[in-house]
């Protein structure tokens, strides 16, 4: 039925043409059939326009469709339902009861072929199992005369592997005897090397304990022979200074190292950076024979010029101190706090020692030990404008003088 609508489907007016079928129209005559039978099949069963229409272009086209008398069932059954004939019903049924007879009748032949198939292949199956049974036996029989002569075989290795089991554990307590008197010997050894390596030990720990003393008793030595003779020839410089007067340009030092060269917590350094009320008394004191004038480097350069970079500030007051001390003949020392000291000039200007302090040692204290390190009788000066510098270099014999002093006289320059 859905064949015979695909086909009168292609000849049909558009406005025959039910809604969900039109779609089906658009299909190819070939594929309407299969693929739009559902749709079709409800539209002839529900479109009464649609299915008069199909039975008159079969009228038309294939008049032997509409054939209630066809032997065929399924041809008289499609008539019927297109015409509208009451027996149709039966003819339906009939022919779903032929298409059910045919399909079992097809599920039974196929059935019996199926069995008939199973048969042969039983057949076949049950002479590969009796040859197969055969081939079982013979390797059965082989294998059982094979188990024979592997059990001799191992009944042989088993008394090999007695007699080897017995000689291992012979060897094995042999080995053990001799394990045990050798650990004994070494750890005999052992205690024995323990006693020299302990005596030899303390033996060079007591050398280098010697060694360490005789080497700081010489240290001790040299540094206080060194000190005794540079104090003693300054002493010398600093008296034939008084006598002659004539030693001002020389009063730089002589050859020999001076005492603030042997000052430690500080190390010589490449930098520099104080306040004067009375020039004209600074002038005084730095015309003395081998005077050493020694710097408060920030207390002067923060109180004379703080806008600049510690940098320059440095730099401005190394070189207006090297100045002073060519004109004066002035020995010169220029102590700078070393914390925070990255970049440094890598030499100052000749006649004046820049030193900065060490890590963990304040400038003010490398000032106290330079005033200390001078031998009695030389004429110390010491810019500053901090009272506690001042006041503790007063007492060991230096003069101190505010830094705007100082300022004031290097404003002369």
């Amino acid at each position: 039925m859905a064949d015979l609508a695909a086909e009168a489907l292609g000849g049909m007016a558009r406005i025959d043409v039910p809604q969900q079928v039109r779609p089906v129209a658009k299909f190819a005559p070939t594929k309407r059939a299969r693929l739009g039978a559902g749709a079709l099949l409800a539209a002839l069963r529900d479109s009464t326009p649609f299915r008069t229409a199909v039975v008159e272009w079969a009228r038309a086209n294939r008049p032997s469709a509409l054939d209630l008398t066809a032997p065929d069932p399924a041809v008289a059954a499609t008539a019927a339902v297109l015409l509208g004939e009451e027996v149709a019903g039966h003819y339906v049924e009939l022919v779903a009861r032929r298409a059910g007879d045919a399909q079992l009748r097809a599920e039974r032949d196929a059935a019996v072929s199926r069995a008939e198939r199973l048969d042969s292949e039983l057949e076949r199956l049950r002479g590969e199992l009796a040859q197969s049974s055969g081939a079982a036996e013979r390797v059965r029989d082989e294998r059982e005369a094979e188990l024979e002569r592997l059990r001799k075989r191992l009944r042989e290795q088993g008394v090999r592997l007695r007699e080897a089991r017995d000689l291992a554990e012979s060897v094995t307590a042999e080995v053990a005897r001799a394990r045990a008197d050798a650990a004994v010997e070494v750890k005999a050894l052992t205690a024995e090397r323990d006693r020299e390596r302990d005596r030899a030990e303390a033996e060079r720990t007591r050398a280098q304990r010697a060694e360490a003393d005789a080497e700081v008793a010489r240290q001790s030595a040299r540094e206080a022979r060194q000190a005794d003779e540079v104090r003693l020839a300054l002493l010398v410089d600093t008296l034939d200074g008084a006598v002659t007067g004539l030693r001002r340009e020389l009063a730089l030092g002589g050859t020999g190292p001076r005492p603030a060269d042997l000052v430690r917590g500080a190390s010589a350094g490449q930098g520099s950076v104080g306040r004067v009320e009375d020039p004209a008394a600074l002038d005084r004191l730095l015309a003395l024979p081998a005077v050493h004038l020694v710097v408060d480097g920030y207390n002067v350069t923060k109180t004379g010029y703080p806008e600049l970079p510690l940098s320059d500030q440095r730099d401005r007051l190394v070189h207006q101190l090297a100045v002073l001390a060519a004109r004066t003949g002035a020995e010169v020392t220029l102590v700078f706090d070393g914390a925070g000291v990255v970049a440094v000039p890598s030499a100052a200007p000749r006649g004046v020692r820049v030193l900065f302090s060490d890590p963990g040692v304040l400038a003010d204290d490398v000032i106290r030990a330079l005033v200390t390190a001078e031998p009695e009788g030389r004429p110390v000066v010491v810019v500053t404008s901090d009272r506690a510098v001042a006041d503790s270099v007063r007492r060991r014999g230096a003069h101190p003088v505010p830094s705007a002093v100082l300022l004031a006289r290097l404003g002369r320059v």
